[in-house]
């Protein structure tokens, strides 16, 4: 038997996230290589059956690098990095039991992560296509274990403990495709103890076909978060247009289940300035420049962003510093190729 775990790991954790945990497969690729796939730029899409030989012929076409991913994961492991102190963070979700999955895990203990997976004894982790072309990305996810979490691995001793410790709970809305239960549970929990539940919107697909998940959740949420794309769709999808302005004014003021404080908004958009919607008001946030030289990739931007957010919400920094730390998270994370942590302590300051 191992030795329980020191009970001072969950009392330090301030943040958890769940989602799909991945392991990256990236490469630089020609159009050409994006249209056989169907894949298009600063999109994420579900791997269909037409997908599956794609990995293996990327491994064999293009050089490649294996990078831990998962858009929740990325988050968690950048807020750790910011957070500085080893455990602040925690991070649910479910791998197979093989090498990806010890990568995968090595990688999250190795930023100070608590990495408390549920492994799945038959299917393998899941892996995602990183086409990148031109600095911008697009992501093909074959969630594989990941799609096998489920909430009786939420209800064990070991996840509510860390559960029960974190004041913040965050998901992408990548998880919707997996455990709404796991989701509503948790944002029951957020809402009964006065804590604060933030989600992502993660793709245009979300808000497209996994619209009912997305909305049964809502109602929990204190912090959303997306990029122009995301909100777009979501207007869409909601019959109030595509103007990012009304979309987050509209968002923000949905019912909520906490009526202790209202609902935060957050909108990037790449280069342009950071949309916060929050009681009636919109405010914006410019975003510093950087090169086009300095670019290497935005795989992980939008994680990167919300990771510095939510390291600074948990030390009850301001909006305006949630923000600067996230725009500035995302700066370090696109100059290197995908959601890598850079080497040594966080230099925000």
């Amino acid at each position: 038997l191992s030795p329980p775990r020191a009970p001072k790991t969950m009392a330090d954790t301030k943040l958890i996230g769940f989602g799909n945990p991945l392991l990256d497969i990236s490469a630089v690729v020609e159009q050409d290589v994006l249209d056989k796939w169907g894949a298009k730029l600063n999109d994420a899409i579900l791997a269909e059956d037409k997908h599956k030989p794609m990995y293996a012929e990327l491994a064999e076409s293009h050089p490649v690098e294996y990078i831990a991913g998962g858009a929740t994961q990325n988050s968690i492991r950048v807020a750790q990095w910011v957070m500085g102190k080893p455990g602040s963070t925690a991070f649910v979700g479910c791998v197979g039991k093989d090498q990806f999955g010890d990568k995968l895990e090595q990688a999250a203990r190795g930023d100070g992560v608590n990495a408390a997976y549920m492994k799945h004894p038959e299917t393998p982790t899941g892996t995602c296509a990183v086409l990148v072309k031109g600095g911008e990305r697009s992501l093909v996810a074959n969630l594989s274990a990941a799609n096998c979490y489920e909430i009786s691995h939420y209800e064990t001793a070991e996840i509510q403990e860390l559960v029960t410790a974190a004041n913040i709970v965050y998901c992408a809305g990548f998880f919707l495709t997996v455990s709404p239960p796991t989701m509503i549970a948790l944002g029951k929990h957020v809402a009964e103890k006065h804590k604060t539940f933030c989600l992502n919107l993660s793709a245009p697909f979300i808000c497209q076909f996994f619209k009912d998940p997305l909305l049964s959740v809502m109602p929990y949420v204190d912090f959303l978060f997306g990029n122009e794309s995301e909100a777009a769709e979501f207007g869409k999808a909601m019959g109030w247009g595509e103007e990012l302005d009304v979309v987050a004014l509209k968002a923000a003021a949905m019912p909520k289940e906490s009526g202790s404080r209202p609902r935060v908004v957050v909108f990037t958009q790449g280069k342009d300035p950071t949309i916060v919607a929050l009681g009636g008001g919109i405010s914006k946030f410019d975003v510093d420049e950087l090169p086009k030289e300095a670019l290497v990739d935005t795989n992980g931007a939008g994680d990167a962003f919300v990771g510095g957010f939510l390291a600074k919400l948990s030390q009850a920094a301001d909006l305006a510093e949630c923000v600067r730390a996230g725009n500035w998270a995302a700066r370090q994370i696109i100059q290197v190729s995908g959601c890598k942590i850079p080497e040594g302590p966080c230099t925000f300051a």
